[in-house]
């Protein structure tokens, strides 16, 4: 398999014969990974690489600098407002993002540090098992933007904490940190920032280890609670899509580059 040919994941082996896969998130500003045009395609085919190589047995999602993830490129977010073909191109991949993670027979760990907002999100919360350190602040910022939460949201987030819980966070972009989301259920387990990629590594190489048809099995039969919701997320990704072609999603990306609360009158 080649993973060199990714520019905006440093991938390594580790662990016994290489099984555990390890996929961290570049920073391209040095600060918090962010998803542009070739950051988001590449995060939405790795999984059918590591589905795909025989020789991984459980991978690793992490980021690099600050945080786990900053979120999606404001530039790409620009285009898919103006250019209906980026805007297509962007909502196949979002799909196959959470359709791939979700139908990966390998299990998948992350490890969210800092900012988890975006792409980086939907996989980190999608993956077997969610590792976040206490302070970690997760964020679904679609409202914010001006556009429905729509790339996961509403696929896992019920699933995961309850709808109560979901719609508060959700609906008002409300962060959760990550002791509170291993509270409500949002994540599997939340740890000390130092305990973070240890506790991560460590259960990656559990798995590795253990049975590999019993625990790929596992999943599948497990992942069908997210593969009855398909509708449901089919239906909210394109809700989401068709507000990257309406107003509101104008003043929310104004409102980011000025650094102001929008205003969406």
């Amino acid at each position: 398999m080649d993973y060199a040919r990714y520019q905006t994941l440093a991938i390594a082996r580790r662990g016994a014969n290489g099984a555990v896969l390890d996929i961290q998130m570049r920073a391209a500003n040095g600060k918090l990974p962010t998803a542009g045009h070739d950051g988001h395609r590449e995060l939405a085919e790795i999984w059918r690489d590591v589905s795909a190589d025989d020789t991984v047995r459980c991978a690793v999602l992490r980021g690099e600098g600050q945080g786990f993830s900053g979120g999606g490129d404001l530039a790409m977010v620009q285009d898919m407002t103006t250019d209906d073909a980026v805007r297509q191109r962007v909502w196949r991949e979002a799909r196959d993002l959470v359709y791939n993670i979700i139908n990966c027979d390998k299990p998948i760990v992350s490890a969210m540090h800092g900012p988890a907002v975006g792409a980086g999100l939907v996989a980190g919360l999608l993956a077997d098992i969610s590792i976040a350190t206490k302070n970690a602040k997760i964020v679904d910022g679609h409202t914010r933007l001006g556009v429905a939460a729509g790339d996961h949201a509403a696929i896992v987030w019920p699933l995961l904490c309850g709808m109560a819980k979901a719609k508060y966070h959700l609906l008002l972009c409300e962060p959760v940190s990550g002791e509170e989301a291993e509270r409500i259920g949002l994540v599997s387990l939340a740890v000390e920032e130092a305990d973070l990629l240890p506790r991560a590594y460590e259960v990656a190489d559990r798995l590795a280890a253990g049975s590999q048809s019993a625990i790929r099995l596992t999943k599948y039969a497990l992942n069908n609670w997210l593969r009855q919701a398909g509708p449901t997320f089919d239906a909210s990704l394109a809700l989401e899509f068709m507000g990257f072609a309406g107003a509101d999603v104008r003043e929310g990306i104004a409102s980011l580059r000025e650094r102001r609360a929008p205003n969406f009158s």
